[in-house]
């Protein structure tokens, strides 16, 4: 083999290696940005006993006043008795789930946003309120609609 077509053969092999980096390194990059640790389980009402309303989706004695449950993408709050308020448990921030709810706020694990019972901002880095979503009592349940 001459040396020309030794020196073309590694010149490929450094570029495709080079190519193969760099697009690892850009996978790598995106795969792990806004990543966090696994967050907590939320808490969860319990499911709706049979013969209550087919979209119910709490008991209403299962939301504490100054609380709330979340249900999916609902997250249903008393923030004063008998008040009931629907709200998107998406984060305005970057779309992570509100995944707790302690001390009278709801909180989003992913960059450390909280929000009021009534979806206001409370601790940034999230600028906007929760969506609002509409909830009504009806019967002993909170149902959606």
């Amino acid at each position: 083999m001459n040396n020309s077509t030794t020196d073309n053969l590694d010149r490929r092999t450094v570029v495709a290696g080079a190519g193969i980096l760099a697009a690892a390194t850009a996978l790598t990059a995106c795969s792990t940005y806004g990543e966090t640790a696994t967050p907590p389980p939320a808490t969860a009402a319990p499911p709706a006993q049979p013969g209550g309303p087919a979209n119910a989706l709490a008991k209403t004695a299962d939301i504490p006043v100054g609380g709330g449950v979340i249900v999916g993408g609902t997250v249903v709050t008393q923030p004063t008795a008998g008040t009931f308020v629907g709200l998107d448990s998406t984060c305005t921030h970057a779309g992570c789930k509100v995944t707790k709810i302690t001390d009278g706020a709801l909180e989003c694990v992913c960059h450390g946003s909280k929000f009021g019972l009534d979806g206001s901002v409370v601790t940034g880095p999230a600028k906007r309120p929760l969506a609002t979503k509409p909830v009504r009592v009806e019967g002993d349940s909170i149902v959606s609609g």
